[in-house]
């Protein structure tokens, strides 16, 4: 007799309508952890069935980074609202990456740990307030010899424009130091505000600087414990990836500001000599303008230049000008193809494209400190994105758990 491979019974047996076959066939087995329920096919969803796998993956990606937009807009609008707490603490921590290796250098030679932080911390604010009181001190020695340059340049502006094409008299010259003196007494109540409000800045400046300088004393003694407060607000799982990849940008951001400073150095010595030879007044204090807005990389120097170009322009002469533009032409050529790749291309892997619009973006959202701090911002979330990326993390537990198994540790 033979059997049906679909029912299993015998070929001509009689049924009551297909009952006997549904008593006698074997329930399917209820979906557990071992075998999950079987998911719905897109053919479920008729809306979804009939759009192209293109459409969907765009779909998918476009809400995640909707959602990831949304989160940075947030976290800008706090950065923007909370500005007088964020950038302290931000200059405190490039103020930490250059002064912490320091401290722990000499904490390495034998120095007990409070007095090379001590040191360290001493020893920035000798160089800072030396620089500041040399520009000062120079800006104060050369204001005798401003004043007889601003004469003569104003009587050659003068006798400029007595002559062709301009051929105004002195009657004319006056009636325009007038109307530009009439024109300062109606705005005196804007420039009074301006004042009101550089005092308000500087009364924001000095808390600022107060906070900096908190915020660097205790980032400097107990840097790790805040850091390893800061990990344990994630979850347990992601820890050892947010420790791993912290500790990279730390790396790299301590390498960055090392590295800013040689290159700030050499564009300072560079524009502030020939400037120098050149005879310009404020020489020094321009040589440490030019430094301090290096830290703007690429284009703080540039700024600064073309300012020391136009202070050759009105204190020397067009020929002095040109030459002082030539000088700044070369610095900024070295700082281009010398130091940028050869030093800070080790230490810092950004495209000096990036670098550039990094530094426009920066700006254009929060105005000097955002270019301040746009490149070791993009460099710090380079190094980390690559760092969670790649898995290293996992090397290095895995590596950690073989040592402590190796020593015998938990």
């Amino acid at each position: 007799m033979k059997f049906s491979r679909r029912s299993q019974h015998p070929q001509g047996a009689a049924t009551d309508g297909g009952a006997t076959d549904d008593a006698t066939r074997t329930p399917a087995p209820a979906p557990t952890a071992a075998t999950p329920a079987v998911a719905a096919t897109p053919a479920a969803d008729p809306a979804r069935a009939s759009l192209p796998p293109g459409m969907l993956i765009a779909g998918a990606w476009a809400w995640r980074l909707l959602a990831v937009a949304a989160a940075l807009a947030v976290l800008f609008w706090l950065i923007a609202t909370l500005e007088e707490i964020v950038v302290p603490l931000l200059i405190a921590i490039l103020v930490s990456a250059f002064l912490v290796p320091v401290a722990g250098f000499l904490h390495r030679h034998r120095w007990p740990r409070w007095l090379a932080i001590v040191a360290a911390l001493l020893a920035g604010v000798v160089v800072v307030g030396g620089l500041v009181l040399l520009a000062v001190t120079q800006i104060r020695a050369g204001l005798p010899q401003i004043e007889r340059q601003s004469v003569a340049q104003y009587d050659q502006l003068t006798t400029l424009l007595q002559g062709p094409p301009f051929q105004l008299t002195n009657a004319d010259v006056d009636g325009y130091l007038k109307d530009a003196q009439n024109a300062l007494q109606t705005e005196s109540k804007a420039i009074l505000s301006g004042v009101l409000s550089i005092g308000t800045a500087a009364g924001h400046l000095l808390a600022g600087g107060l906070l900096t300088l908190f915020a660097t004393i205790f980032l400097m003694i107990d840097g790790r414990g805040v850091w390893a407060w800061t990990v344990r607000l994630f979850p347990k799982a992601a820890r050892p990836a947010v420790d791993g990849a912290g500790q990279a940008g730390w790396h790299t951001l301590t390498s960055f500001v090392r590295v800013q400073i040689v290159v700030a150095a050499v564009n300072a010595v560079g524009i502030g000599l020939i400037a120098f030879f050149l005879g310009l007044p404020l020489a020094v204090p321009i040589a440490i303008l030019v430094f301090l807005a290096s830290f703007i990389p690429v284009v703080g120097a540039i700024v600064t230049g073309a300012l020391a170009v136009v202070v050759a322009l009105v204190f020397a002469g067009p020929l002095q000008a040109v030459i002082m533009l030539a000088g700044v032409l070369v610095v900024h050529l070295l700082e281009a193809h010398v130091l940028q790749p050869l030093v800070m291309g080790s230490a810092v892997r950004v495209h000096p494209l990036a670098v550039v619009f990094a530094v426009a973006g920066g700006s254009y959202v929060a105005g000097i400190p955002g270019a301040l701090f746009a490149v070791p911002t993009v460099a710090v979330l380079n190094v980390m994105v690559k760092y969670v990326a790649t898995g290293a993390w996992r090397r290095t537990r895995v590596a950690d758990d073989v040592a402590a198994g190796a020593t015998g540790t938990a």
